[in-house]
């Protein structure tokens, strides 16, 4: 028997057997509409390998599971539970937004997704003149625990996995959650979900920031902190290379980028005097599903196994669950065009399968109208649907990684690796992600690769169905959604009630409380959320915080 064999025996009898036995698979056997049978896992497991290419194999791929996890995480996969289903969602006011939420689920979503408006996001107040026009508009306004109360109305916290994106106000963010949970009677402990507290990212594309890099980085820390003593099964953090793939780098940058974002948060993480092998457990990751399905799968498991190796060697990670790389997975919406709309759900068809097929623990499926607007409901439904199909007709779920050993995945998943490493090597030559966001490094290079793309497009030579090739004249514009103009007015008058009944001076003390806090080196959640219980807005906190560390504009 090769070593090989032996291998594969032992996984199935030591890693895959009690994993199953623990969790069930949806299934007692897995067989196409012929009668195949669907194994717990294909690869070369009859002797098709000797010598060095059984040690290659078992080095590169291993099984699923186990180190360096290329195969996936879980040792059988979306044959014992799918992946979390989300519909990313949040528009007009509380109200609209808890309705939407309400009938997401009713649909099957298994798992929210927040969107916030773009003044909660960079911490303004709906009633700040630097939110005039914007509110409700892009995502949810919630300024307030009010907002968080009506936003989550007859949501259980206890039972929905919720995911939070936000970032420079995310420890605001969490803390509404946190309050809301203890007016439900629901203990932290219990909490599932994902914060997205990825400020780097803000700096090298999407530009969503209030401070400087570094006291950014201090307080994401802090809530990487928090979490794992307080809030342990809430992911402290998603690190996000979806909007550096939406500023146009390539899958390769991609890959490069995040993960030296993710390498800056653990340092940061271990010089604060907490375990990688606790910590670490709780990072979670965010890619963006592209077009080019073979170079998206293989994008996926290259950077599996990279993370799992930098854990390993970098940071002599040992628990198995602090080397795996879990990620969510949104479809891109910079690939959505306004002509020809309907073409977007064979997009994000493509997309989704992509990141089914790569093994993506979390899935958001674009509306086919968002190049036009804020999606509809029957846009929405019909994205849920997408993700629904996938998962229960089309077979790809029945049996871990069904692309591994393509000679194809395979030179795409070692090239991307090895693009990607040689990249993250410039970054630390530069200092680190800090030290290469300062010298405008990642934002470089990802310009350049966009410009490239630009370029192509413009030539004809990357077709855009519908756009420079294929163009119709004939097709309809769908139904919009719109916004309601009186929302606004609604959450600016909740507003003005909450702050009509406020013990000013339990306030001021709270503030005065963070702004000490912020000027120290302690830990800023618990004075945030002591200043929420106190009735504080969330502008209110941002600006105490301003206060001290100041606001970064890029040169």
């Amino acid at each position: 028997m090769s070593n090989l064999q032996e291998d594969y025996i032992r996984w199935l009898e030591h890693t895959h057997a009690p994993f199953v036995a623990k969790t069930q698979e949806r299934r007692e056997s897995f067989e196409t509409s012929s009668g195949c049978e669907y194994p717990p896992l294909a690869g070369p497991v009859k002797g098709d390998l000797t010598g060095q290419g059984e040690a290659t194999y078992l080095n590169k791929l291993g099984f699923p599971g186990e180190y360096p996890f290329t195969r996936g995480i879980y040792p059988s996969m979306y044959r014992g539970r799918f992946w979390t289903m989300r519909q990313y969602a949040g528009f007009a006011s509380a109200e609209e937004s808890n309705r939407r939420y309400r009938f997401l689920l009713e649909q099957g979503v298994t798992g929210l997704s927040i969107a916030f408006d773009l003044p909660t996001q960079i911490g303004y107040d709906s009633d700040s003149e630097m939110a005039a026009g914007e509110v409700g508009k892009v995502g949810v306004p919630v300024c307030t625990t009010a907002d968080m109360d009506v936003l989550l109305s007859g949501i259980p916290l206890d039972k929905v996995s919720t995911s939070m994106t936000i970032n420079s106000s995310a420890a605001c963010l969490l803390a509404f959650y946190l309050i809301q949970a203890d007016a439900q009677g629901v203990s932290w402990g219990k909490l599932r979900g994902t914060l997205q507290n990825d400020l780097l990212k803000e700096f090298v594309a999407r530009g969503t920031y209030i401070y400087p890099p570094r006291p950014s980085l201090r307080i994401t820390t802090d809530i990487i902190e928090f979490c794992a003593n307080e809030v342990p099964n809430f992911n402290a953090i998603s690190i996000s290379g979806y909007h550096i793939r939406e500023a146009g780098s390539t899958a390769a940058q991609e890959i490069a980028f995040t993960l030296a974002n993710g390498l800056c948060y653990v340092e940061q993480a271990v010089r604060r005097g907490l375990d990688v092998n606790d910590f670490g457990k709780n990072l979670s990751f965010f890619f963006n599903g592209h077009n080019n399905l073979l170079e998206e799968v293989a994008k996926y498991r290259a950077a599996r196994r990279l993370w799992a190796r930098l854990m390993k060697e970098r940071f002599h990670a040992t628990n198995p669950k602090a080397l795996q790389l879990r990620f969510h997975t949104q479809t891109a919406g910079s690939t959505l065009t306004a002509q020809q709309p309907e073409n977007n759900i064979v997009r994000t068809t493509v997309q989704a399968l992509g990141a089914v097929l790569g093994g993506t623990q979390s899935l958001h499926t674009n509306s086919f109208d968002e190049a036009l607007a804020l999606p509809t409901e029957r846009s929405v439904e019909i994205a849920l649907r997408t993700q629904q199909i996938l998962a229960h007709e089309s077979g790809v779920a029945d049996t871990p990684d069904p692309l591994a050993g393509s000679y194809l995945i395979e030179s795409l998943t070692d090239e991307l690796e090895a693009k990607a490493q040689a990249l993250i090597e410039k970054v630390d030559a530069r200092g680190g992600a800090v030290g290469a966001i300062e010298q405008k490094f990642m934002q470089g290079e990802i310009a350049r690769a966009a410009l490239q793309y630009q370029r192509s497009v413009e030539k004809g030579e990357a077709v855009v169905v519908g756009v420079n090739k294929f163009e119709s004249s004939s097709a309809q514009e769908p139904s919009l959604q719109e916004i309601d103009a009186n929302a606004a007015k609604v959450q600016l008058k909740r507003l003005a009630q909450f702050r009509a009944a406020r013990d000013d001076s339990a306030l001021d003390k709270s503030l005065r409380e963070l702004q000490d806090a912020a000027k120290g080196d302690a830990n800023l959640v618990p004075k945030i959320i002591n200043a929420l219980r106190a009735k504080a807005t969330l502008g209110e906190v941002c600006d105490t915080m301003r206060g001290v560390f100041g606001e970064y504009h890029e040169n």
